[in-house]
């Protein structure tokens, strides 16, 4: 906890009782008092030093990152920026182990969630299993698990701790896997609340000269609704602060004086990588509705970094793919047990001083059985395809090109009445991953724009259904613009209202107004047609028509339109 408490009385400094001595040649009494032969007192115990080290959504980023992704700005003397390359696996164990140096029998290696999922084609095409390798390398010690572990679903993420073969693609690289050797957490994810029975363990304790430290693990309350729902199914997500204070109790009653929360939900800072002049997003509040026991929080999910102190409480987060590592110094009373001082720092993951040999052999090892896969060219495109900003900049429509590009390649797969009789396809923003350079596009590169391998599903819904869903896109929590096919276009009002933003009249296909009655075929993905992102309404739709994955679909379109012509942007249009 944040008290400071007064270490006990000395019981050393006792006088012991007078000693009565008769001296004969006077006959005097003399008093002795304890004499300078007396044992020194023992020495005052030295405060505790734990070092957590943490980092955040790693996203299976086995080689270094690239563009934008593998950049941090920093702060230059003529106070502007400059960019520093960072990241890359073998750096960042290399790191590690240079700062595990600074306290070697006190450290724990922390990971605030999405170690895996949305990666690179290297791990993801291996279903991260070398991810996990590279982790238990490193030394991983503790992952709290983030929305994307749940990517593939429970009993997925339950395999990524406890090992063996994948259920469809075996064992891809003919040994056996062989799951974590670290722990994977997750308190507020509950397989049956009355019982209080968590789908993984809630927290680690781990003690370091008498002293405990409580690790709670904890996932973003929200990921049921930016998952695939099936996946969860059977789960309930609850409050992160109201479930780490409601263990609160049950810590102390172990002896636990430190608690450290390690969560997947974090805030957008406004400054440097390792500072915090403001902040705002979820983490805020969650932290200001924190038990008062509650010393560290390091967190996740926005990739953003800081270093940061809120309601008393140091509050840290390390950007994103193996960029940064934050170095937290706890200082534990050798008495109380409890915290009494926290200092931290963001640490830059260069790529100029050294890294581990042995990750980098595996890495690349992994990256051999890769390479002809990732590096096929599969088509060109004249310009940059961009993706869709999230969260959605001032005035912006939410439109994207490679966004219309996605959408127009599920549109092609499924629009034959074999294949769904499709008129209208649909994307979710936040499954349009990463960008596409400019020249030859290699199926690596689509692989990162999309790779969730979740599969196309078309199925019919009325205009008025459609117009509901456009309207859906707008939640209490931040706006999501779907990327819509060619053909169709609509208007939506930013001063609009909740469930009014969308003018029906401008709701069209290829130039005809929606008819609210008449029945369409639309292809999204299975994320969304079972509700993913808030759209219920697409549970509603008839007839559904499973088909391709969609990593599949862009693939096959890229390769028919080659050269691609980039698509012009308006159709989704914003006014005032």
């Amino acid at each position: 906890m944040n008290d400071t408490h007064s270490p006990a009385p000395n019981a050393w400094r006792r006088l012991r009782p007078f000693t009565v001595l008769g001296v004969i040649a006077t006959g005097a009494l003399l008093l002795v008092h304890p004499g300078c032969d007396d044992p020194p007192p023992p020495p005052t115990p030295e405060p505790i030093h734990v070092q957590v080290l943490a980092f955040n959504d790693f996203h299976g980023n086995l080689e270094e990152p690239t563009g934008s992704n593998g950049r941090i700005a920093v702060p230059a003397s003529d106070g502007g920026t400059v960019n520093v390359n960072v990241g890359g696996a073998a750096f960042l164990a290399h790191h590690l182990q240079k700062l595990r140096e600074e306290n070697p029998e006190h450290t724990v290696v922390v990971s605030a969630g999405d170690l895996i999922g949305a990666s690179p084609l290297v791990s993801g095409i291996f279903h991260d299993e070398p991810t996990i390798e590279v982790m238990n390398m490193m030394g991983l010690g503790i992952n709290s698990v983030g929305n994307h572990e749940f990517d593939e679903g429970a009993t997925e993420l339950l395999r990524m701790q406890n090992g063996g073969c994948h259920p469809v693609d075996g064992c891809q690289d003919g040994t056996p896997f062989e799951g974590a050797k670290f722990q994977f957490l997750s308190a507020n994810v509950f397989t049956d609340v009355a019982a209080r029975k968590t789908l993984l363990p809630a927290y680690s304790i781990r003690e370091f000269q008498g002293a405990k430290v409580a690790f709670i693990g904890m996932t973003l309350e929200g990921t049921p609704l930016i998952v695939t729902p099936t996946g969860v199914a059977g789960l309930t997500f609850q409050d992160e602060a109201d479930t780490v204070n409601a263990l609160v109790p049950e810590l102390k009653q172990q002896g636990v004086e430190a608690i450290v929360v390690v969560i997947h939900e974090g805030g957008v800072p406004t400054g440097s990588y390792d500072a915090c002049p403001g902040i705002s997003g979820p983490i805020k509040d969650i932290v200001e509705r924190l038990d008062d026991e509650v010393d560290v929080v390091a967190s996740g999910h926005t990739h953003q970094a800081y270093n940061c102190i809120i309601d008393g409480k140091r509050v840290t987060s390390a950007a994103s793919y193996g960029r940064l590592i934050t170095d937290i110094d706890l200082v534990l009373d050798p008495v109380s047990h409890d915290v009494v001082e926290t200092a931290a720092r963001n640490v830059l993951v260069t790529r100029d001083s050294g890294s581990d040999t042995a990750v980098d052999t595996f890495v690349k090892e992994v990256v051999a059985k890769a390479a002809p896969l990732r590096d096929r060219i599969i088509g060109n495109t004249p310009v940059e395809l961009k993706a869709p900003v999230r969260p959605l900049p001032a005035g912006a429509t939410g439109e994207s090109t490679l966004g219309n590009v996605v959408a127009d390649a599920m549109l092609a797969a499924t629009r034959t009445p074999e294949t769904g009789g499709a008129v209208i396809a649909m994307q979710n923003p936040g499954g349009v991953r990463a960008d596409v350079n400019a020249g030859d596009i290699t199926f690596g590169e689509v692989f990162s724009v999309q790779p969730f391998a979740n599969n196309l599903v078309t199925l019919t819904l009325t205009g008025a259904q459609i117009e509901t869903l456009l309207e859906q896109q707008f939640l209490p929590t931040g706006t999501l613009i779907l990327q819509v096919s060619q053909g169709f276009a609509y208007t939506w009002k930013a001063s609009g209202p909740a469930g009014d933003k969308v003018d029906p009249a401008s709701i069209t296909l290829d130039g005809t107004p929606i008819d609210p009655a008449a029945n369409y075929r639309v292809t999204v993905n299975n994320f969304l047609a079972a509700g993913g992102d808030g759209l219920v309404v697409l549970t509603e739709g008839k007839d559904p028509l499973t088909g391709v994955i969609d990593l599949d679909a862009l693939d096959a379109y890229t390769r028919a339109n080659n050269p691609l012509t980039p698509p012009a942007l308006g159709r989704v249009t914003r006014v005032p």
